[in-house]
């Protein structure tokens, strides 16, 4: 028999409030997009440009006091993603007094997540698949997730994927996703 799966809603409908774009404009990028609440979820709406940059995102305010997410063990998303790939990362303590964050774009854990071209795609992410990155590349230290302090959630469209390489679900030009709910599952 399997044991009842426990969730807890994290974000949805006005519970984005306070969530920012973040686009490659920070690199040199010439990418637009902005974040907006709807009725339906978190909208992020723009045009992405590959060159110079290549990337979008949704990201959350620094959580104050962090997240603690201990008693669960992934993440589901509920996202219309247009067939996309996107990144999802998120930030938690580092276990370093917080020096990666002096670093631009700080670590963060990400991975990969296909979406369906039309309908809402329900993204599973396991905190054990998460891998540590610093503004896309792979990072090789001995890294543990700290899943008692998350400091904050994003969701991207870029061109890299978790591993460093190119993301084969990238694609440049009008994009349009709607981010409908983040729910921790035990």
């Amino acid at each position: 028999m399997q044991p009842p799966v426990f969730e807890q809603v994290l974000f949805k409908d006005s519970e984005f409030v306070g969530w920012t774009s973040l686009n490659d404009d920070v690199m040199g990028g010439t990418s637009r997009a902005d974040c907006q609440i709807t009725t339906e979820g978190l909208l992020l709406k723009g045009e992405l440009i590959e060159a110079g940059g290549g990337f979008v995102s949704c990201r959350s305010p620094r959580l104050r006091p962090p997240l603690n997410l201990s008693r669960f063990s992934a993440l589901r998303l509920d996202v219309d993603g247009e067939g996309r790939t996107l990144k999802i990362a998120l930030g938690c303590r580092d276990g370093a007094l917080g020096l990666t964050e002096l670093i631009p774009g700080g670590l963060r854990w990400v991975i990969d997540a296909p979406t369906q071209k039309v309908g809402t795609t329900q993204i599973m992410i396991s905190f054990a698949d998460l891998r540590p990155m610093i503004r896309a590349r792979p990072v090789l230290l001995p890294l543990r997730f700290d899943v008692s302090g998350i400091t904050r959630l994003q969701v991207l469209h870029s061109k890299f994927g978790d591993s460093g390489s190119p993301n084969p679900g990238f694609r440049a030009g009008a994009i349009r996703l709607l981010i409908r709910s983040i729910r921790a599952l035990s």
